[in-house]
């Protein structure tokens, strides 16, 4: 019996697997051991982890999370997880594995991320043998929805879009520059509240401006994190809301500068579940 989960900032998904079965599935709030103590992480999976996974003692557990790059994270994150399980063996790999492993399986390829986050890497079939670092929502995360909400937050307050749009938009989330501010530089997990505005860009992404807004975010996303790797003849795979919402604008995107665009998946729960069976 095997315990999965694929963490990212704003979620996590379970999966309680025993063989070919999925004993269970649940979601719990995003967690990132960059960020947050192992006891608070601790507190947040005893209150929302159901009975029917806690209640389970699984042999191995594989969780792939945000911020999970580092032995220092990764330590705060596998105690956390010692503290709900009696599991001796529990394996604390990066989002960006999973997307990998999930989205590529063992065939070489570009695996992304395009959540509330971002992140690129190049996958041998095996293992990432490159990676453009994230860097987080002020100095990175390309393309993301915080990524997004930041450039729609900051183009309504420049007037870079129609005063109909921007009047519409403050007043759908009730916003002025001084609420924008505050949320932006004094929340606790402001990369959050940046992407919680991706709908209002769903929902007007006919507007020729945020049309072209969101081709520049993620122009930027292949230009500064995928081109990099130099391997233009390699299919890129994403994961994440973002990638799912705004597929068209991204295959689209990604036509202009001669890539191709591979699988593009919300979630990688799947694909993880399909390689560890194969791999257990």
């Amino acid at each position: 019996m095997i315990l999965i989960a694929d963490c990212g900032s704003t979620k996590t998904d379970w999966a309680l697997c025993d063989g070919d079965d999925i004993i269970a599935m649940a979601k719990t709030q995003g967690l990132n051991p960059t960020h947050q103590e192992s006891d608070e992480i601790f507190e947040i999976l005893s209150a929302e982890l159901p009975e029917e996974i806690i209640a389970h003692t699984p042999d191995k557990i594989y969780f792939y999370g945000a911020g999970c790059a580092y032995d220092t994270a990764n330590n705060r994150m596998r105690q956390a997880l010692a503290g709900i399980f009696s599991t001796k063996e529990i394996h604390i790999n990066s989002d960006l594995l999973g997307a990998a492993r999930a989205l590529c399986k063992h065939e070489e390829g570009i695996a992304c991320i395009l959540g509330t986050g971002s992140n690129s890497c190049l996958f041998d079939g095996e293992k990432i043998i490159e990676n453009t670092p994230s860097l987080g929502y002020i100095l990175g995360d390309e393309g993301s929805g915080a990524h997004l909400g930041r450039q729609l937050l900051s183009d309504c307050l420049k007037s870079q879009l129609p005063q109909a749009v921007r009047e519409k938009f403050f007043q759908q989330y009730n916003l002025d520059i001084a609420t924008i501010l505050e949320k932006t530089y004094h929340s606790s997990l402001p990369n959050r509240w940046l992407a919680s505005f991706t709908p209002f860009l769903s929902e007007n992404r006919n507007v020729p401006e945020i049309k072209t807004m969101l081709k520049k975010c993620f122009k930027q996303f292949f230009l500064r994190n995928t081109m990099v790797y130099r391997r233009s003849w390699l299919p890129i795979h994403i994961i994440g809301n973002i990638a799912l919402n705004f597929s068209e604008e991204i295959m689209e995107t990604a036509e202009s500068l001669g890539l191709s665009i591979g699988n593009i998946v919300d979630s990688p729960m799947k694909g993880l579940i399909e390689y560890h069976k194969q791999n257990n």
